[in-house]
């Protein structure tokens, strides 16, 4: 049965989100040194990182956390430098180099492109938007409006959507736990990217690749 339309992880399938994460946060610590906070960058790192650790990545108060980890009572100034400085890091992110052209591809051989993440709606758009790539996707689907992480169940919705069969779809994506083996419960064909912090590890996924250069040819192949 042909492939008909496929998913895409965004976190480090489609633009490096873990290097983009460390230089964003490291330069918002930094901008909170700057504007007057005396502690050293490597500690307010570390800090920041258990903090986002333990309440996750889609936390909205991190900075407000580490400054009353330090017991400041006046935090406004060095929260609003952080958030700033974040922000400003993120005018710097672009997709990875072959994503663009690989995109272009797909549109133009006819395949349904949509995006698989989980995440938070407006943040996930906002990096699709700053990529520059947001219009190549005829959908996107996140686990925050969707109502749950991805899953079986998850994915079961995604198909019911557009109208597909699992066999005609495939999912890429870089995390094995969140993008194949959901995915691959279903009966969707499933591609592994080794990049970014989840690269290393056990793969269950049908093909293993280190970019999507040549994603049109291994579709092919599949078919």
């Amino acid at each position: 049965m042909p492939i008909k339309d496929i998913f895409f992880d965004i976190d480090d399938t489609l633009f490096p989100s873990s290097e983009f994460a460390e230089l964003a946060r490291r330069n918002a610590v930094r901008a909170m040194i700057e504007m007057g906070l005396g502690e050293t960058q490597e500690k307010l790192h570390s800090m920041l990182i258990k903090i986002i650790a333990k309440k996750g990545s889609n936390y909205h108060n991190h900075f407000n956390d580490l400054c009353a980890a330090l017991k400041l009572k006046k935090s406004s100034r060095y929260v609003a430098a952080a958030i700033a400085a974040y922000h400003n890091t993120k005018t710097s992110i672009l997709p990875y180099p072959e994503i663009p052209r690989m995109l272009l591809k797909l549109k133009e051989d006819g395949y349904g492109i949509y995006v698989a993440t989980n995440g938070d709606a407006i943040k996930q758009w906002d990096k699709l938007i700053r990529l520059g790539i947001e219009h190549y996707f005829e959908d996107v689907f996140v686990s925050e409006e969707m109502g749950e992480e991805k899953s079986p169940s998850f994915f079961r919705k995604v198909l019911k959507q557009i109208k597909a069969k699992p066999e005609e779809c495939i999912m890429i994506g870089d995390r094995e736990a969140s993008d194949i083996v959901p995915a691959k419960r279903v009966g969707i064909i499933t591609i592994r990217v080794r990049r970014g912090k989840h690269a290393k590890g056990k793969s269950t996924a049908l093909f293993d690749v280190n970019n999507l250069e040549k994603l049109p040819l291994i579709i092919k192949k599949i078919k």
